[in-house]
């Protein structure tokens, strides 16, 4: 049975600063704290470090492969194989092509990061070559170009081992159509700079400066509207591990695009890499505010119904 995703949407009336805002004052990074935790062997608590982490896309958290791999090497030297197992797949699904090599780990490792891989990259790949026939179809050729590029050099990846031929050739022929596609689009027109116009004096006119970001508690806000807002399924392989219901907060900017991204509550470590890398596509009409677009914070419930 297909595993259904429901998405529900809830203002953000407070929440946590995120983990990249407490490092404003010159404290360390958490994340060099649990390498160094790690190093000294300590891992119980390195590990206990990593899970307090929030893994974020707005440049300044920290990112998600870096902890789900120290978090992979701690339960494996603490036995918790199958925990393991969970954390080296979203580094896995955050970036294929990713494989420690032996001055970073431990041929036990590499091992444990051969067998995943050897496993995830055929759903892997099927799940990049839907995400890039998306952007083909809407005619976001530039990007789609791209990402067939990429899904290529993934199924060209030895330990492959020539499955999913038939889907590269498919990639391949994508990544030509795209190609000649962005080649032969118009350029766009240049825009012709007005003459300056005389300056007049005004009256001085009363105004309210909005806060950074609105979120729904203030009056006089309108919230987003969702154009584009594509959840991805949730892959068999880690179906009956998905937790039931997760939490994803964006900020939305005054375009409509999503800017900002943090995983609340984790459905699963590799569905949450899959989710916020949809999330980044997603379009909105954006929030409005004394007639004038605003950028907006709101959090999306994700409940996932398990196959009975």
């Amino acid at each position: 049975m297909k595993t259904r995703i429901l998405v529900t949407v809830s203002m953000v009336v407070a929440l946590a600063a995120p983990a990249h805002a407490q490092l404003r004052d010159g404290r360390e990074n958490p994340l060099s704290a649990a390498r160094d935790l790690y190093a000294s062997a300590r891992y119980d608590e390195a590990l206990a470090v990593l899970n307090g982490l929030q893994p974020t896309t707005d440049g300044g958290g920290s990112d998600r492969k870096s902890i789900e791999q120290y978090r992979s090497l701690c339960l494996l030297a603490l036995g918790r194989g199958a925990e393991a197992e969970s954390a080296i797949a979203a580094v896995v699904t955050a970036d294929p092509l990713f494989m420690p090599n032996e001055t970073e780990a431990s041929p036990r490792v590499r091992s444990a990061f051969s067998d995943v891989r050897q496993r995830l990259l055929p759903e892997i790949a099927t799940l990049r070559y839907a995400a890039a026939k998306a952007a083909y179809d809407r005619k976001d050729y530039a990007f789609a170009e791209t990402q067939f590029r990429d899904l290529v050099n993934l199924l060209n990846d030895p330990q492959m081992g020539g499955r999913l031929s038939d889907l590269r050739t498919l990639a391949l022929g994508f990544v030509d159509l795209a190609t000649a596609t962005a080649a032969a689009a118009p350029p766009e027109p240049k825009r012709l700079e007005a003459a300056p116009l005389p300056t007049v004096a005004a009256a001085p006119v009363e105004s309210r400066t909005p806060p950074h970001v609105w979120t729904g508690d203030e009056a006089g806000v309108t919230p987003p509207v969702a154009v584009r807002q594509e959840v991805p399924r949730v892959p068999p392989m880690i179906a009956s591990q998905t937790r039931e219901r997760g939490l994803l907060e964006v900020v939305i900017d005054e375009q409509g695009r999503v800017t900002g991204l943090t995983i609340r509550i984790s459905l699963h470590p590799m569905y949450d890499t899959l989710l916020m890398a949809a999330a980044k596509d997603w379009r909105y009409r954006p929030a409005m505010a004394g007639g004038v677009p605003v950028k907006f914070r709101k959090t999306i419930q994700i409940s996932v119904e398990k196959p009975r």
